[in-house]
């Protein structure tokens, strides 16, 4: 009788699958599996996860900036919606991995966790450490082309979905002191079915975060399209000002509480701890947290350290100070981040993020590196900038009272609510009292009794309720 009346349409009929064998197990070679289950990758196959692409070849490029080897990076929107990145790094190793006896750029763009940065000899820190970046790139593209300059040399290999079209070969010769690589590539749409076009307002908004991060390295993003919906546009990114500068830019539409961007940089248990900080008179806190340049939307480890540290510091100042007396509730964390522009850079060598995705770091590590960093960089400059600590602790302190009326609100709305939901509201004579803790309610028998109690009673503590 359920199954009849509950049909379930899940529930497929065996006789149209057919016999599950041992030969139904399918291995998937190369990158096969990156093309069948894209957003493993990347995230998702729309217009962020085609953006992603991008990202991820420019991050191998920034990667040899912090390695001291990388100045320039360019990214060019080409006509076709094909992207082109540029950099005067090291250039990819073109010889023989003795290993596996091949070419170092066939294994780079078509093995899935291969690169240099597992080791630790190429790079000291990295953001893509997953060795997955330019091979996943190479798997979505329609077609990907590498040209390296090393060794007064020009080499070229050109792949296709995944796979080599044509083998590394000699193209050229160039000056012994022009070195990098330059990758193009073009989105597959049979990937990409929501879209193949580039915004260039959100790579600008990347490039220019990337080089706030990166001080001193210079990064052009170029856009060469001409249609009705683009227009050629050329600009260049370079902050010697780094994070600080950061800070300020993202607060330019703001009224800084103060002039000065608090910074504080540092190395505890081999994690470089970078922070760049200021409060403006918005009521929303902006915190951006990255890992080896890599943006952590969903924090981690490093901004934990970071609120924690913050929260403490000024807790302690504030009491040290007497600007938060004895009896007084501590700051919580959301009454003294009110207002706050803070960019939170760690540098780690073996960062552990959840997911290939990297939007969270989990090194525990990280936490206490920029726990003690800032606990310790912090209380000597509200030591040394009095009316800065000032100023904070006043509007921490407005925060906190803020968010204290609310909730007495809040609590008053609930009680009244009750109140009015009872069968009986018209008879009650409430107290004018809204504390429960010194309110009394007195239940006489009825109407008569209650006149006599009414007019007895104190209005400020005691309400009177006949029961009929």
């Amino acid at each position: 009788m359920i199954d009849e009346e509950y049909p379930d349409d899940n529930v497929k009929d065996t006789t149209e699958v057919g016999e599950y064998t041992p030969d139904d197990i399918q291995v998937l070679e190369g990158l096969e599996a990156v093309r069948k289950r894209p957003g493993m990758y990347i995230g998702t196959t729309a217009s962020r996860g085609l953006h992603h692409l991008v990202y991820e070849i420019v991050d191998n490029a920034v990667d040899e900036a912090l390695a001291g080897f990388c100045t320039e990076i360019t990214v060019v929107i080409q006509p076709d919606n094909s992207i082109t990145v540029t950099d005067n790094g090291r250039g990819i190793p073109v010889g023989i991995n003795h290993k596996t006896g091949r070419n170092a750029v066939d294994l780079v763009f078509t093995e899935l966790h291969a690169g240099g940065k597992f080791g630790g000899g190429g790079y000291k820190v990295s953001g893509g450490l997953h060795g997955v970046g330019a091979s996943v790139v190479n798997a979505l593209s329609v077609w990907l082309d590498v040209e390296i300059r090393q060794g007064g040399k020009v080499y070229h290999e050109r792949f296709s979905r995944g796979k080599t079209v044509t083998p590394l070969e000699e193209i050229g010769e160039c000056p012994l002191e022009e070195t990098g690589t330059r990758i193009s590539f073009l989105p597959d749409p049979q990937i990409f079915k929501e879209t193949t076009v580039f915004d260039y307002d959100v790579l600008r908004q990347r490039m220019r975060e990337m080089a706030f991060l990166t001080r001193g390295l210079r990064i052009n993003l170029c856009d060469t399209r001409e249609d009705g919906d683009h227009t050629p546009v050329d600009q260049s990114f370079c902050y010697e000002g780094g994070i600080r500068e950061f800070v300020t830019y993202l607060n330019h539409s703001k009224k800084p509480l103060y002039d000065t961007v608090m910074y504080f940089e540092g190395t505890k248990n081999n994690v470089y701890v970078e922070v760049a900080m200021q409060h403006n008179d918005s009521y929303t806190d902006s915190e951006y947290s990255f890992v080896n340049n890599i943006n952590t939307p969903e924090g981690g480890m490093h901004l934990i350290g970071f609120r924690n540290a913050v929260t403490k510091t000024f807790n302690e100042y504030a009491r040290k100070n007497k600007i938060l007396k004895d009896s007084d509730a501590n700051l919580t964390g959301e009454d003294i981040r009110e207002g706050i522009t803070a960019i939170i850079s760690v540098k780690i060598e073996d960062p552990q993020f959840e997911g290939q995705t990297k939007q969270k770091l989990g090194n525990a590590e990280a936490r206490g590196a920029t726990d003690s960093i800032v606990s310790e960089q912090l209380t000597y400059f509200l030591e040394q900038n009095p009316s800065i600590a000032k100023i904070i602790c006043e509007k921490s302190i407005q925060s906190q009272r803020a968010r204290e009326a609310a909730r007495k609100a809040r609590d008053l709305s609930r009680r009244k609510n009750a109140l009015d939901s009872m069968s009986l509201p018209g008879k009650l004579a409430d107290c004018s009292d809204r504390d429960p803790r010194n309110c009394e309610i007195f239940l006489v028998e009825g109407d008569s009794a209650g006149g006599s109690a009414k007019s007895a009673r104190s209005r400020a503590t005691q309400a009177i309720l006949p029961l009929r």
